[in-house]
C-alpha cells in the first residue's frame, strides 16, 4: 500500500518473524552468542527467555538459517496444553518415519536417528519454542532424551525458548535435575530507547527506504508507547507509514504517530493489557478504562511536549484536533 511512495522494496515492518531484518542490539547480539556458544560447546541444555515480542523466534530462524551442514536441527514450534505424545513431535521434527505412534518405539527409532547421526559426524539439536507451555512431565521427558549418549558424547542438545514463565517453571523443585542440566541461559530484554531508533532506522534502510524517514522525536515517542518491545514497535510503525501515505506525509512525524496512538487508544485495542486501572476509582470497569485510556494520551501528550523540548526545541509539540479530542 504504501510501499512505493516511501520507496521501499518490501514492508518493512512485517509481523512475521523475518532473520533478514535482525537488529543486534547489545540484547540481541549477546541472546545471539549465548545460543551460538550453547551450540558450539555442546551444551546439553540451553534456556533463551523473553516477554511477548522480544524477538526470540527471530533469533532462533537466524540460527537456524546459520546453521551448518555440520548441524541435524528440529524444531517443535505448536506446543499448548494439550501437547500429547512428545515423541510424536520429536519424530515430525526429524522427519522421523513410523507407522506407530507408541511412545516406546518412536524413543527407540529416535535413539537410533541420533547414533546415526553421530556416526556421520552430526551433531543433533532440538530446538522447542513456546516452551513456557510445556508441564512439568514433558519437561523431565525431554530431560531424559539427553542421556542418550556415545562413549563419552552427549547425542542430543536442547535449546528451550519462552516467555518469562518458562523460568518460573523451571525454579519448581520437581525439576531440579533438569535446572543442573542447563549450561547456557539468557533472558532477553526489551530495547533501550537508543535501541529502538536504530532498530526502526535499520529496518527502514534494509526495506530500501531513507533511514531518517521516522523524525528523531518519532523514534523516541514509539519506544516510550512500546516500552522497547519489537513486535510492538513493528506495529506501531506499519500503521504509522499507512497513516503517512494517506496524508502524503514524506516524513513521519511524532504528531502524526501520537494521532494515530490516540485513536487507536481510543478505540480499546492499543495498549490492551497494559493500560492499569486497578487505582481509578469509578462506578464500572468500563469507566474506569475509559478515565485509564485519558490518562495515557495526556501521559503520552506530556512525554511527547518533553522529548520535543529536548530533542527539537525550535518544532514544540502542538495538540492537534485529533489529538486533543476526547479527552
Amino acid at each position: 500500500m504504501y510501499e512505493n511512495f516511501y520507496g521501499f522494496k518490501e514492508k518493512p515492518f512485517s509481523m512475521t518473524p523475518d532473520p533478514a531484518f535482525l537488529y543486534l542490539g547489545s540484547k540481541h547480539s549477546t541472546g545471539l552468542s549465548m545460543l551460538r556458544y550453547g551450540l558450539l560447546n555442546r551444551a546439553g541444555i540451553t534456556v533463551l527467555t523473553g516477554d511477548i515480542g522480544a524477538g526470540k523466534t527471530t533469533l532462533i530462524r537466524h540460527l537456524l538459517n546459520d546453521a551448518t551442514e555440520d548441524f541435524a536441527v528440529g524444531l517443535i514450534s505448536n506446543t499448548h496444553e494439550s501437547f500429547g505424545n512428545l515423541m510424536q513431535w520429536v519424530a515430525v521434527a526429524f522427519d522421523i518415519k513410523s507407522e506407530s505412534d507408541s511412545k516406546a518405539i518412536l524413543y527407540d527409532l529416535f535413539a537410533r536417528y541420533l547414533i546415526e547421526q553421530y556416526a556421520a559426524g552430526k551433531r543433533t539439536v532440538l530446538i522447542v519454542d513456546e516452551a513456557q507451555n510445556l508441564d512439568d512431565a514433558t519437561l523431565e521427558e525431554l530431560r531424559l532424551l539427553t542421556n542418550i549418549n556415545a562413549d563419552k558424547d552427549q547425542l542430543l542438545q536442547l535449546v528451550l525458548v519462552g516467555q518469562p514463565e518458562l523460568r518460573t517453571t523451571l525454579r519448581s523443585a520437581r525439576l531440579v535435575q533438569f535446572v543442573q542440566r542447563i549450561a547456557v541461559d539468557y533472558h532477553l530484554t526489551p530495547l533501550s530507547a537508543d535501541e529502538t531508533g536504530h532498530y526502526i532506522e535499520h529496518r527502514v534502510r534494509i526495506a530500501g527506504g531513507p533511514p531518517d524517514l521516522f523524525h528523531q522525536v518519532a523514534r523516541r515517542f514509539i519506544h516510550y508507547q512500546c516500552s522497547g518491545v519489537p513486535r510492538l514497535i513493528n506495529s506501531v510503525c506499519d500503521t504509522a507509514l499507512v497513516y503517512g501515505f494517506a496524508e502524503q506525509a514524506s516524513q513521519i512525524s511524532a504528531e502524526l504517530v501520537f494521532d494515530m496512538v490516540t485513536e487507536r487508544i481510543t478505540a480499546g485495542l492499543f495498549g490492551a493489557g497494559h493500560i492499569k486501572y486497578d487505582d481509578i476509582e469509578a462506578e464500572t470497569p468500563e469507566q474506569a478504562y475509559k478515565k485509564a485510556m485519558s490518562r495515557a494520551r495526556r501521559r503520552a501528550a506530556n512525554y511527547l511536549r518533553r522529548s520535543h523540548k529536548e530533542i527539537d526545541p525550535q518544532q514544540p509539540f502542538v495538540e492537534g484536533t485529533k489529538s486533543a479530542s476526547g479527552d
